[in-house]
């Protein structure tokens, strides 16, 4: 590492912790006052509040390491190119390209951060942060257990089997229904294909029900569908389910794998599989985008005007990336364009701006 590079490098990182350390500040506030009629609605102690928002802070920096590195990058130059060191760079024979090659790296080493972090932190911290919401703060009762990529729950009315639950929709696949009498014999079973909580009941599709006479042999009645009688709501299945945020990469990949080895849609979690891959690149496609705008016009603008456009490009990622996720997982475009959609386009815009710079 060259002297340019370790000055560089230590303007970029200082802009860079003032900027994260803001960010992170006001987004813990914002989420403080969105919650806080939740925490005193269920009379949450100090520790619960403390608990929630320390166990909300790897998520917090994986959301903000993105637009981090893209004001970081926009400020840095700014303050660069304003004191004409740019300039003087060039002079001495040194492209831009080069001068903004430690920047490209520390964006890559970020890029890596958001990767390890999504799959070794935030799923352990995101279930910590629901287990504080619902079990210890609104005080439901943990009836079941997410295992072996199943989920399996204590109902009032029997142990519950499903494969698939999606809290969206309200829809269930791979029922399985163990009726247990005193004793704990088995009395009854309902299997069914799916599930859907329509007009606050659960209708049931394809279902096969076991029941048992006298002499404990099986008795099979096959259904086209039929109401079931399940207290449970989606509300109370939904804090047993695991969502894509609660698993790293792989190990959504391995319940991808399982649910399609069972015959199930696994649809809807491919986009959230694929973004698990596509969004870590975002940070070295905004540090370009940055260091392009900063130095289109080496005399123009400054700080507040490069934080400005950091926030407009920042929040427009946010956007389409969440807009594509949304589309794909309703299945209206492919999963993988919606995983890619926000990068290509972000993507195109920042090699062609980036490109077109005066070197």
């Amino acid at each position: 590492m060259t002297i340019l590079d370790r000055y560089v490098l230590k303007e970029y990182v200082r802009n860079f912790s003032l900027i994260l350390c803001a960010l992170m500040t006001v987004y813990i506030i914002v989420d403080f006052f969105e919650r806080v009629r939740m925490f005193l609605s269920n009379n949450a102690t100090i520790g619960h509040i403390l608990s929630y928002l320390l166990y909300n802070i790897p998520m917090i920096l994986v959301l903000m390491l993105p637009i981090t590195v893209l004001l970081a990058s926009l400020v840095t130059f700014t303050i660069l190119t304003r004191n004409n060191e740019v300039t003087a760079m060039k002079a001495n024979g040194l492209s831009l390209y080069r001068v903004s090659a430690s920047l490209i790296a520390a964006a890559i080493v970020a890029s890596l951060a958001i990767f390890l972090l999504n799959e070794f932190v935030t799923p352990r911290t995101n279930r910590k942060v629901k287990h504080i919401r619902y079990i210890e703060v609104q005080k439901r009762e943990s009836m079941g257990t997410f295992k072996k990529n199943e989920i399996w729950y204590r109902g009032q009315n029997g142990i519950y089997n499903f494969g698939i639950f999606d809290p969206l929709t309200g829809t269930i696949q791979g029922i399985k229904i163990n009726y247990l009498d005193d004793h704990m014999k088995l009395v009854k079973r309902i299997d069914a294909r799916r599930a859907a909580w329509e007009k606050d009941r659960w209708v049931f599709y394809d279902i096969l029900v076991t029941t048992f006479d006298e002499k404990r042999r099986p008795l099979l009645q096959k259904l086209a569908s039929a109401i079931v009688d399940i207290p449970e709501s989606p509300e109370d299945l939904s804090v047993v389910q695991k969502g894509a945020d609660e698993m790293g990469y792989f190990e959504l990949l391995r319940y991808i794998a399982k649910i399609r080895s069972e015959g199930f849609d696994a649809s809807r979690y491919l986009p959230d599989l694929y973004g698990k891959i596509s969004f870590p690149f975002v940070t070295i496609i905004l540090t370009m985008l940055g260091i392009a705008f900063s130095v289109r016009s080496e005399r123009s603008g400054g700080i507040f005007r490069s934080l400005g456009i950091g926030i407009v490009i920042g929040l427009s990622y946010w956007i389409i990336f969440g807009f594509s996720l949304s589309l794909g997982r309703s299945g209206s475009i492919p999963p993988a364009v919606a995983a890619w959609a926000a990068n290509s386009l972000f993507g195109a815009a920042a090699l062609a701006l980036f490109c077109r710079v005066k070197t």
